[in-house]
């Protein structure tokens, strides 16, 4: 099973342990085709014992004739239901299943359309879009996050390991470019765990941005480049405001980001990176098969796209992976605007059936100054 399938029973389990128990967390190194993320087999130290269920769940893996191989990754720590993680904490990722490390904390709007909100404090519908309630925004965390490279090959059909991208500092106003490997993670789908390791993640930046401090909880502190980092390339990093909407079992989130503006045909290009997730709640087998976007500019024009599938994809959500992410970008030569849509979803009866797209606005830096040149240092 995925760590994915995991997460619901994993945290209902955990919560029955005290802080004074430690478990022993195991990884899965799949040798086989598709991703089944990590083994999470919780093992207390204090009788040795594990549950039945997870017993079967670690014999099965292993007698699989895809050939797999538990290895230890660390001791589990207690889920934060309060407060945040810091820097150089050690985590799974709950729902993708791969080893990371925290960089830093954003603090971002959640505006839940699955939730019916007083009328103060509230997002209004663009023109057009499905729907007309207001929906009131709650502060949420997520983190920036780097994503151990061992993991990238496993985790790359269900999330883009290259989805952070940025606009390249030369003439081509279409030139975009990605640092590989890093993510923006929300606070539930944080396992935390910690490593005796002095350098248990595996990516070109985390000995740039992160030392090595025995002395400190977690032992991992930011250095001078990582804070200069976050500093010069905080307008194109900073996640503000997320948007979440659930139709049928499958819940949308959409993250979207300003990039920056470029001069092309003496013109201005405003161009915005959007993250999507889409998840399956329900026990059904569902799948992705098209697109369907409106895309309003606020210099008056009304643009729709159709397609087949996204990022050249038709993901299967299931309930052993019930999670595909993907990133994407677009365009307008106005400095603000909304994107709005539906996803057609297919049941296995060959049935389908419309998911709404959150409503979300499309708003450039007041401030804004040129995009990075890259992460060099």
């Amino acid at each position: 099973m995925a760590a994915c399938a995991l997460r619901r029973g994993l945290l209902s389990t955990v919560s029955k342990y005290n802080s004074k128990q430690t478990h022993r967390l195991l990884s899965v190194a799949d040798a086989g085709a598709g991703f089944e993320a990590y083994k999470l087999r919780l093992q207390c130290r204090t009788c040795g014992l594990s549950g039945d269920v997870q017993q079967r769940r670690f014999m099965s893996s292993r007698n699989r004739p895809e050939g797999k191989i538990l290895e230890t990754v660390g001791v589990f720590e207690t889920v934060k239901q309060h407060g945040k993680y810091e820097t150089g904490q050690l985590f799974l990722h709950s729902v993708f299943g791969y080893r990371g490390i925290v960089l830093f904390p954003w603090h971002a709007r959640l505006y839940d359309r699955d939730i019916t909100p007083p009328m103060s404090d509230s997002k209004p519908e663009p023109p057009g879009a499905h729907g007309s309630k207001e929906v009131k925004g709650k502060t949420h965390t997520y983190y920036q996050v780097l994503i151990d490279t061992r993991d990238c090959p496993h985790i790359s059909q269900r999330s883009q390991t290259e989805a952070v991208t940025f606009l390249a500092n030369h003439d081509d106003s279409r030139a975009l470019y990605a640092i590989p490997g890093l993510d923006y993670v929300s606070h539930e789908d944080i396992l935390p765990y910690n490593s005796a390791e002095q350098v248990p993640i595996h990516h070109e930046l985390f000995e740039r941005f992160l030392m090595y401090n025995p002395a400190k909880s977690p032992p991992f502190t930011a250095r001078d480049t990582l804070k200069a980092w976050q500093e010069k390339n905080h307008p194109w990093l900073e996640l503000s405001d997320v948007h979440r909407e659930t139709t049928e079992n499958i819940r949308v989130t959409v993250i979207p980001f300003y990039m920056g503006m470029r001069e092309a045909q003496n013109s201005h290009v405003y161009w915005w990176r959007y993250c999507i997730r889409l998840e399956n709640l329900g026990n059904e087998v569902v799948q992705l098969r098209e697109r369907h976007w409106r895309i309003f500019s606020l210099s008056g024009t009304l643009e729709t796209v159709r397609g087949r599938g996204v990022v050249g994809r038709e993901p299967v959500l299931s309930k052993e992976q019930p999670a595909f992410q993907y990133s994407s970008h677009v365009s307008l030569q106005a400095p603000s605007g909304h994107m709005w849509g539906t996803f057609r979803i297919e049941r296995t009866d060959g049935s389908h059936f419309d998911v709404r797209i959150p409503p979300f606005s499309l708003e450039s830096n007041k401030d804004d100054k040129a995009p990075p040149a890259g992460y060099t240092f």
